[in-house]
């Protein structure tokens, strides 16, 4: 039997083990957030009963591993799916029900209620992500409940939670400490403290300060020799004031983000994986990623009645990044440029390029064949949005109403420029430096009004929530010459505006106490970029299927129907490149289909049998296939025909954990299943240098109390050390991370 088959017996074995018993569910408590009025979903239990598929995962969800790649959190949650890239989740691909992965670009990611890419009209494919290590839960928005957030409407949202002020006695202090390390020099550190206190006068005031600290040498090894890894540091600090009669709340949080990553956008040939994957080219010995991000939020909540709130949110994001990195390769006849994926498709081809690439010992390569590019790129994103509920009931039916409008802008400057090297004995030696400017020399940037109305019906046993969005959003790039880095003279402007209706409806019937039928339908959306020349992409997405759930077991069974009735490409570096970068390539009709399963419960409880046994259960079954043919310049679709299949989706994907927990000692698994997957559009047999490798990996946790507040903790990521090629994007093989433990001391207070 092979492992692909073993997975699927393990996963399905738990998937029916939840029904022979029911335990009582850790009760997710009322998270007490001000911005509760912005997002989906208040606590864990509301997903059963809210419109659309919604998927949470609370604290102790994301404890049991304390992973800080996001990559191997999502894999918990059906309809997502991931291109790893660095093995770390500093670069994370996420698309929801086959929306696509590359940068995230194709859904709405937040944090704490509010878009969190750098410039998330103008740039949503930017470089910043949210350091998982510090978020204190996530929410999976799928269906007709990702038209609440916007712009992107495809696939869904994904939404990130940081560390709450603690909500403890007043003038009692709770924190967390947590000191870990590992191999590949691997250390992490992180830390928060925080409370309420009385003010006086009705008033409360409470703090939260965190610190995050991350350090890994990497698992690559550089031909010369080198750090491969990255530095991370990561604070946020809160202030909060309430009124004691809990009618009014105002916090304001602030948090500063700073990276250097020796990253690369340099893989390898299929040969030279096969002997050494984790192998890194001396061509890419100068990579490096230096990004800083901050975040200014300010929330007020204010209860009106019992029945009516008002939320609001003003937010500010300023981030800056410059990716140092290899870009492409001299020619052969020394009069263009090789994108440096050609070279790794085509070695033999390419035997000037690929020497160049390598460096080897007492090699001279061509002087200047090697050009490094500078992405240096500045992003602010600002705006504010209030949401307004209000309960009431009409007769005998129950009505809560949601009005939202959000006004956004952001902007993207990039300032490149293009330095050329030689290699010399395995070392680059600068031959020309760039002018700053002279690659690259624009502003992208957008302004959007956004507006929503939603009303959750309640009529006995079934439940209607429709609603609408609306946005219109200015969109215009500016360009300079590259020969006038003081922009004194405009060359180019171009403008464009899109209004877009995006409708939605999800309907709710409870069968009995733990069932219920779900359906839904809504519209999706992906805004098109700066000076894009083709259409929105539009879709309309249907769900139904089955919610059970009752004292302490859950299981969801959803189908869901993609309808694209034009799917969109966006040319990135991290799709190859061999394009102007930007560009937005048209992909005809899409059909994606496809079944999620999610089942989980927790067995016994040590209170009354010492001991609790929690098992949960993911499964995603797609199929996506375009329904025109074409030739494309976008490089993952290429000449595409009638029923190929997308590519980077696998047709299956599970995740099976189980843990067991006692009164001081736990102990946790995780495996999961990816299907074999391709990296352009086809058909058939996936073949060799197309193919994305399927694998199963096992991750173990363990923590023993040492004393009521003090543990020991260490996880293994990739137990077995399975190697395998994670993607072709950006440039040749790419491996997954190898074995990765972490070990050290947690305290809590």
């Amino acid at each position: 039997m092979g492992a692909s088959w073993r997975a699927l017996v393990v996963g399905a074995t738990l998937w029916a083990y939840p029904a022979l018993a029911e335990t009582a569910e850790e009760a997710a408590p009322d998270s007490g957030r001000v911005i509760d009025g912005i997002v989906v979903t208040a606590t864990k239990a509301d997903t059963l009963d809210i419109g659309g598929s919604i998927q949470r995962l609370d604290t102790a969800d994301l404890e049991r591993f304390s992973y800080n790649d996001v990559n191997r959190i999502l894999r918990q949650v059906p309809g997502v799916y991931l291109q790893e890239e660095d093995g770390f989740g500093l670069r994370p691909n996420i698309g929801i029900r086959g929306s696509g992965t590359d940068r995230n670009s194709r859904i709405a990611v937040m944090e704490d209620g509010i878009l969190i890419a750098p410039a998330p009209y103008s740039a949503p494919a930017a470089y910043y992500f949210p350091r998982v290590a510090r978020i204190a839960g996530v929410e999976v928005a799928k269906g007709p409940a990702a038209i609440k957030y916007g712009p992107m409407t495809v696939g869904g949202a994904l939404n990130l939670f940081s560390t709450p002020i603690p909500d403890v006695d007043a003038g009692t202090l709770a924190g967390k400490a947590e000191l870990l390390a590992g191999n590949h020099d691997g250390r992490r550190a992180h830390g928060w403290a925080g409370g309420w206190t009385p003010l006086g006068g009705g008033l409360e005031i409470g703090a939260l300060a965190e610190g995050l600290y991350e350090h890994s040498g990497g698992f690559k090894k550089l031909d010369v020799g080198g750090d491969t890894g990255f530095e991370i540091t990561d604070w946020t600090v809160k202030l909060g004031l309430r009124s004691t009669d809990g009618r009014h709340a105002l916090e304001f949080k602030y948090q500063n983000y700073d990276e250097t990553s020796n990253e690369t956008y340099l893989g390898l040939t299929l040969a030279d994986f096969a002997a050494s994957p984790n192998r890194r080219y001396n061509g890419s010995q100068l990579d490096v990623m230096n990004a800083k991000h901050k975040t200014y939020q300010l929330s007020h909540r204010f209860d009106i009645s019992p029945n009516v709130n008002l939320t609001t949110v003003a937010y500010r994001t300023d981030t800056a990044r410059a990716w140092y990195k290899l870009n492409d390769v001299r020619d052969t006849a020394n009069t263009g440029w090789t994108p440096i994926n050609s070279v790794l498709d085509n070695p033999a081809a390419n035997p000037l390029q690929m020497a160049d690439l390598v460096g080897a010992d007492g090699f001279t390569g061509r002087a200047g064949a090697l050009r490094v590019r500078n992405n240096n790129r500045v992003y602010l994103a600002t705006g504010v949005q209030s949401v307004l509920t209000a309960g009431f009931r009409t007769g005998g039916i129950g009505h809560t109403l949601e009005l939202s409008a959000r006004y956004h802008e952001d902007d993207e400057d990039r300032f490149q420029q293009d330095d050329r090297y030689q290699m010399v004995d395995g070392r680059m030696v600068l031959t020309s430096a760039g002018a700053p400017g002279s690659q690259d020399n624009r502003i992208g940037d957008a302004k959007a009004w956004a507006f929503f109305i939603r009303d959750t019906i309640e009529a006995g046993n079934l439940t209607l929530v429709p609603g609408l969005r609306y946005e219109t959003i200015d969109l215009r790039q500016t360009r300079w010459a590259t020969t006038d880095p003081d922009r004194s003279g405009l060359t180019t402007v171009a403008k464009s505006n899109i209004d877009i209706f995006i409708p939605g409806i999800s309907a709710t019937w409870r069968v009995a106490d733990a069932v219920r039928i779900v359906a839904g339908v809504h519209r999706g959306f992906a805004s098109p970029g700066p000076g894009s020349t083709v259409d929105p992409e539009t879709s309309w997405n249907y769900e139904a299927g089955l919610k059970l759930g009752s004292n302490g077991w859950r299981a969801e069974i959803i189908g869901f129907f993609n309808d694209y009735a034009k799917l969109v490409g966006t040319c990135t570096a991290s799709t190859g490149g061999n394009c102007n970068i930007g560009d937005q390539f048209e992909g005809g009709k899409v059909d994606i289909k496809g079944v999620e399963m999610s089942a989980g419960r927790t067995l016994g409880s040590i209170a009354n049998d010492g001991f609790e046994v929690p098992v949960s259960f993911a499964y995603t079954f797609t199929d996506a296939r375009f329904k025109t043919s074409f030739a494309s310049g976008y490089e993952p679709w290429g000449n595409v025909a009638v029923g190929d299949r997308l590519p980077y989706l696998p047709r299956h994907q599970m995740t099976v954990n189980a843990g067991l927990a006692l009164k001081s000692a736990r102990l946790n698994a995780t495996l999961n299943w990816v299907d074999k997957a391709r990296a352009t559009a086809g058909q058939g047999p996936i073949i060799l240098s197309d193919r994305i490798d399927d694998r199963v990996l096992v991750d173990l946790s363990a923590e023993i109390d040492l004393l009521p507040n003090v543990s020991l903790f260490g996880s293994v990521q990739n137990l077995f050390d399975v190697t395998y090629n994670a993607a072709f994007s950006p440039a040749g093989a790419r491996p997954g991370a190898p074995r990765l433990a972490l070990g050290g001391v947690r305290a809590r207070f």
